[in-house]
Order: structure tokens, then sequence, then C-alpha cells
């Protein structure tokens, strides 16, 4: 009879367990193995093998040490580089983020999730202000003409999450945040000109702080690489951890992990800072929009 799977109902992904997952995946398939070998290594079911590969559950350094063996792994530098990342997988997933527990978060909590355990965000903008540099009365004129968010008591929670989150640039460990918006978005009157030139003025303060890097893509820019829409690179400081892609529509969510894709959106998001305006243009540019409203 196989063993009661303790993670049922429970699992949640995480970057540094799909990491974990991926490379033991890789070594499985490598040496022509099946899950159902793996299972039997470990005691345990094949869904847990594949919940395991798919970053779902946390690893004991046991478990990772049984199929390194079985997969012919005998570099204990890579061994240690595997229990580095099933150690750090652990710890972050004990971590309790004021998100785990919030339900206002909903859909945002894995991305959240990663905002805070990254060390770095590069974002593209093409049509709002980046989240952690929006203001309170920006995101409830937003939320105003949601499809989802109406009334006073539902868009409340959302302002307050959006605050909360804005704290990771502050802090003896900031994240180092750096934004490439269009002029687009700086120009769009959302709340009218009283709210959008309070936003402005706070992207210039925001842009003073020395990990926060402020560029506009000027419209003379004409075609250009981000026309196809927002999009974030999401960095981390662990050993083994690659860079995530995110992007978001009105109805999906997209998340890109595989070395390939994330430096597509790497590559995509240099272009742009390569074509925007320096960080003092950028800052100049913010101003005079802002006297204008």
């Amino acid at each position: 009879m196989p063993n009661r799977d303790p993670d049922r109902g429970t699992s949640v992904s995480t970057v540094l367990g799909r990491r974990l997952g991926g490379e033991l995946l890789r070594l499985r398939e490598g040496c022509g193995l099946r899950q159902a070998h793996a299972a039997e290594a470990l005691t345990a079911s094949v869904a847990k093998v594949a919940k395991m590969e798919r970053g779902l559950v946390p690893m004991r350094d046991p478990d990772v040490r049984s199929l390194c063996h079985l997969y012919g792994v005998d570099d204990e530098g890579v061994i240690a580089g595997l229990f580095q990342l099933a150690r750090l997988d652990r710890e972050r997933r004990k971590a309790r983020g004021w998100w785990r527990h919030d339900p206002d978060v909903g859909s945002l909590a894995e991305y959240i999730a990663m905002e805070d355990a990254a060390t770095h965000v590069r974002t593209w903008q093409m049509a709002l202000i980046p989240g952690l540099l929006q203001t309170a009365d920006y995101v409830r004129a937003m939320c105003v003409v949601s499809e989802t968010w109406r009334e006073p008591d539902e868009i409340e929670p959302i302002v307050t999450v959006r605050m909360k989150r804005q704290a990771r640039l502050s802090g003896e460990a900031p994240l180092r945040f750096h934004a490439v918006i269009s002029e687009a978005a700086l120009r769009q009157e959302i709340g009218g000109p009283a709210v959008m030139r309070a936003q402005l003025d706070h992207l210039s303060e925001m842009a003073e702080l020395p990990h926060v890097h402020i560029q506009v893509m000027p419209f003379r820019t004409g075609a250009h690489p981000g026309l196809s829409g927002a999009f974030s690179v999401i960095s981390f400081a662990e050993p083994g951890a690659v860079d995530v892609g995110y992007n978001e529509s009105i109805s999906s969510t997209v998340w890109v992990e595989a070395k390939d894709g994330t430096a597509v959106y790497t590559r995509t998001f240099d272009r742009l800072a390569r074509l925007s305006l320096a960080p003092r243009d950028s800052a100049n540019l913010i101003a005079s929009i802002s006297k204008g409203l």
C-alpha cells in the first residue's frame, strides 16, 4: 500500500523548489530512469516524486542523497549544491510573510512571495506606473474602473495590499528596483490631474533612492520591442536560483523560468533601457509633465 502523501492539499510551488526539482528531473532523465524507480528508492509514491520534480513539496537531505546515488551522481560539489537548494527552499517555505494569511492578496500571492525573496526586479510598463511605485489614490482610481472591484469595501483592502508590498523598497536590505516606463503611462491622467500630479511627484521622490532606477521611454523612440506588453524579470541571490520572467494580462498570468526564456526577457529589458532616456533626463521629463497638470 503506497505511503500517504502528507503534503496532499497543501502543496505550494516555489522558485527554489522548482529549480531543485528541475535539476533532479534532468538527472533522472539523463540516466534513463522513470519516476517509479525514484519512488522505489525513496519508499514513496510516484505522485510524491512528481511533486518533488515540480517543486511542490520541500525535500529532505536524505532524499536528495538517495536520488543522487540512484542517478549515479558522485560529485560532492554537485550534491552540496543540491543540498543548499533544498535547505534554502525549506527555509523559504517556513517564512511566514504577511501575504500568506491575507485573504485580499488572492492570485498575487506567488508574485508577492517572489518579490519578497528577490534581490532585484526589473520591470517594463507600457500603460501604468509600476505597482511598487504607485500612490494609494492612483491605486484607488485604477480599482474604480476595474471589472473586479467596484465598491469602497472591496477597493480599500487592495490598496492596503499594494502599500504593504512597497515596504520592499525600504528597510535594511531593500529591493533593487529598475523600472522602464513608457511616456504614455506618465501622461495618462489616472484619477484626474491632482491624483496624477501627486503620482508623478512620488515617482520623482522614489527616483532619488539609491536602489531605485527609473527611466522613461519617450514617444519619439517610435517602434521598440516593448510594444507587445509589460513584463518583469525577478532575480534572486541564492546559489542555483535562476531569474524568473513574469507577465500578466486581463485574463492570464505567465511565468517563465527556463533559462532560454528568461534570457529573452533580460535581453529585451536591457534593450529597452538602452533606448530610454537616462535617469536624469527621465527625472526632468517626469517633473515637466507634473508641472503641466
